[in-house]
């Protein structure tokens, strides 16, 4: 496998880095992390200008090592987050991207990357748990709409969100892989109720969603009828596969800070303690090899990430946990000052072994789909 750039993607590279330098400057203020309606048009606003400069399609019109390079580079840079856009840029719009019609892809693609439209990603159920599969919400046809009701729990951006990109059960009867449908909601059709929920850390990016009666043109269904759990698999293939590229970079620089930290206030005379950074410093590396071999190996397959995403997620939400407790060893006492940085990201880590596919569920892909393990009972 090769993990080495071609010359025109370190063309890319630098082209990219020579604008981020003149860009960023540029940007307003962030607005408060309360403030969502101000993060959404933060969001949006940044979008646009990747828009603007040529950057915007590279999701989705990028081979995989452009879309490494543009996620790694963008977070070495400081530069926004997608934020707001992150279901519409990472999850659903590839989604679209590989599934959709011709007049779908017309539709929805050009407003998520303008940085006009936010999408919000109606999968999770109260009910559920970590069985996907298991669903409940319905959809009834009826003449050329689908009449939804249900509720869904985690749902990314709901209260800002133009669409949802929404599983349903739109057959009973079927083995429950085989009855569900994707469809596209908008979330100003009538019957939604939106909640927020406020996570440990004191953010409301989730929410729950409540559908009671809502109806959805049939023409808003990406795939077949029941053939949503496939559609949703490209779904998740993009979420794990290459969607916390940045993170990783983001996270071998807090390392570089931690010992930065420990060298200056005592803690790096603790031959542990180093042996702790040391360790985590070999992960972070071979979760960004890992990282590169997924992306190469998609590039061979077609673009689309495949199981190998499921391995990198099992590995790195772990890490991210160690990391994070590392961090509040390094900071001792200051570790529950909220003020301090890395403390509300210790908090959030918590949700990584559960988010986008729990660390269980992750262990039986591997078993079951890479190392061909016969399926539980």
């Amino acid at each position: 496998m090769d993990l080495t750039y071609t010359p025109q993607q370190e063309e890319f590279r630098a082209k990219l880095r020579e604008w981020l330098a003149k860009a960023l400057p540029t940007l307003p203020p962030k607005p408060s992390p309360d403030d969502w309606p101000g993060r959404r048009a933060y969001d949006l606003g940044w979008q646009r200008m990747l828009y603007d400069a040529g950057y915007g399609d590279v999701h989705w019109d990028g081979s995989p090592s452009v879309r490494l390079i543009f996620l790694e580079e963008t977070e070495k840079a400081g530069a926004p987050y997608v934020g707001a856009g992150f279901v519409g840029l990472l999850h659903a719009g590839p989604t679209i991207a590989a599934e959709g019609t011709d007049g779908q892809r017309a539709r929805w693609l050009p407003p998520i990357l303008r940085g006009e439209e936010v999408w919000c990603q109606g999968f999770s159920e109260p009910d559920a748990g970590s069985d996907l599969a298991a669903l409940r919400t319905r959809a009834r046809r009826d003449g050329d709409d689908y009449v939804v009701s249900g509720s869904k729990i985690w749902t990314s951006h709901a209260e800002v969100a133009d669409w949802c990109e929404l599983l349903v059960r739109t057959d009973p009867d079927a083995p429950k892989h085989r009855g569900i449908t994707w469809l596209a909601m908008p979330m100003d059709a009538p019957g939604i109720t939106v909640r927020p929920l406020k996570t440990l850390a004191g953010s409301a990016e989730f929410a729950e969603v409540f559908l009671d009666e809502v109806r959805v043109p049939v023409a808003n269904r990406v795939g077949d009828e029941n053939d949503g759990w496939r559609v949703t698999m490209v779904t998740l293939s993009f979420e794990r596969g290459t969607a916390f590229v940045g993170e990783v970079v983001a996270c071998r620089r807090v390392l570089r800070e931690l010992a930065a930290e420990a060298r200056g206030n005592g803690r790096w005379g603790d031959p542990a303690l180093r042996r702790r950074l040391g360790r985590l410093n070999a992960e972070f590396r071979a979760l960004w090899r890992l990282t590169q071999w997924n992306v190469s190996e998609a590039e061979a397959v077609g673009g689309v990430p495949g199981v190998g995403g499921s391995v990198f997620k099992l590995r790195y939400s772990h890490a991210r946990q160690e990391l994070y407790d590392t961090a509040a060893d390094v900071l001792g006492p200051a570790s529950l000052d909220l003020d301090r940085p890395w403390t509300l990201d210790r908090l959030s880590s918590l949700s990584y072994t559960i988010a986008a596919g729990t660390s269980q569920i992750q262990r039986n892909i591997v078993a079951e789909r890479i190392l061909g393990l016969p399926k539980g009972r």
